[in-house]
């Protein structure tokens, strides 16, 4: 075993004022002014030559019986080896027997359309502050020349209870705080599982990632709506990015497809499938597995006639937490290639507003 050095990289906030908020895509599109050129996206790289909507070829990745990945049975183990092979190559999965039940999810689904839905004046009693990023709107805005994303966007933080804003949380439509509150009880049995599942994928011992991710970790749920969109091919519902998380759990929209996941240079769509929570690698989780979990670049892609609706929600390790490579994956063979992060998160949306990856700052 290597002796490793304990390089710690923490954020250094570039004191950038956030310029003043835009209006909602659907402010945008109820006031009738057309497209605002803010929206307009240039292609850069590999991709110029493609339009946004362009045709792309589905992933192929495993629904994965969430519920058969902590047995010791052989179709256990199976089911070790497919997580394996996806979050080693794709870092993505499709988790089924996740504990929730088809209504409760469609419940979800259904809260978020009504919030949605409501007049613009009710919506903003919820309206995100400057310099924050919980509340109701769109992302702040930190130059003039940002190109926008297509998508308005309820953000809150969930766990633990003690950080929650209530005053952001909606009391209309009925039922949504509860419900709510109920999902991120039920998430929280689906993380550990998740977290003690990666583990033995790699023969360590369960709780190693447990244990990093600490008792202080974060819960925070973002509500998306990606509204039609009169040009696909030059908009985007959110430019490409990796997530800051130790991993991300999605509901995507039942109907509408939209995210979509680059691998060896060029995208692809992640499949439907009814029932499944999707769940990505972060970039935490990449840099604790040492580079064998990846966490990947996404996007998500405009639609003409229809609305698209998701509900992602991040799973960060506590602010005190350092995560670095697990001991037991540093060999000769693969050294370490990561350093020491902390409060990792508040590099993140400087550098997402940038297109850059911050995880590029923890490379050794």
């Amino acid at each position: 075993m290597l002796h490793q050095t304990n390089i710690i990289l923490k954020p250094v906030w570039r004191s950038k004022m956030e310029k003043p908020k835009f209006k909602t895509v659907q402010e945008v599109i109820a006031s009738g002014d057309g497209l605002p050129e803010r929206y307009l996206h240039t292609p850069t790289g590999d991709i110029v030559s493609q339009p946004l909507d362009a045709p792309v070829p589905e992933m192929d990745i495993p629904a994965i019986d969430l519920g058969l990945l902590l047995s010791s049975s052989e179709h256990g183990q199976q089911e070790l080896i497919k997580l394996h092979s996806a979050l080693s190559t794709w870092g993505v999965v499709q988790v089924m027997n996740h504990g929730m039940t088809e209504a409760f999810l469609d419940k979800i689904y259904e809260l978020t359309k009504q919030f949605f839905a409501l007049r613009t004046e009710e919506k903003q009693k919820y309206a995100r502050e400057i310099g924050s990023i919980q509340g109701y709107g769109n992302d702040m805005i930190l130059s003039d020349d940002q190109v926008l994303d297509w998508i308005d966007r309820l953000y809150l933080s969930t766990y633990p209870e003690d950080q929650r804003k209530l005053h952001f949380w909606p009391e209309i439509p009925a039922g949504f705080r509860e419900t709510l509150h109920e999902y991120t009880v039920k998430q929280q049995v689906v993380i550990e599982q998740f977290f003690k599942a990666m583990a033995r994928s790699l023969e360590l011992d369960e709780n190693c990632f447990l244990d990093m991710y600490g008792e202080n970790a974060m819960m925070d749920t973002r509500f998306n709506l990606y509204p039609p969109c009169p040009r696909p091919d030059k908009v985007i519902g959110v430019k490409p990015h990796a997530d800051g998380s130790a991993f991300t759990l999605l509901l995507p929209d039942k109907d509408v497809e939209g995210l979509q996941f680059l691998k060896d240079g060029k995208w692809y769509k992640a499949p439907i499938v009814p029932d499944t929570i999707l769940i990505n690698v972060g970039d935490q989780i990449e840099i604790m597995s040492n580079g064998i979990y990846k966490s990947p670049v996404h996007r998500v892609v405009t639609n003409r006639e229809k609305e698209r609706i998701s509900v992602a929600t991040f799973c960060v390790p506590g602010a005190d937490q350092e995560i670095q490579p697990v001991e037991a994956l540093v060999t000769e063979a693969r050294p370490r290639l990561y350093k020491t992060v902390k409060k990792y998160v508040e590099l993140y949306f400087e550098y997402y507003q940038q297109g850059r990856r911050p995880i590029e700052a923890a490379l050794i």
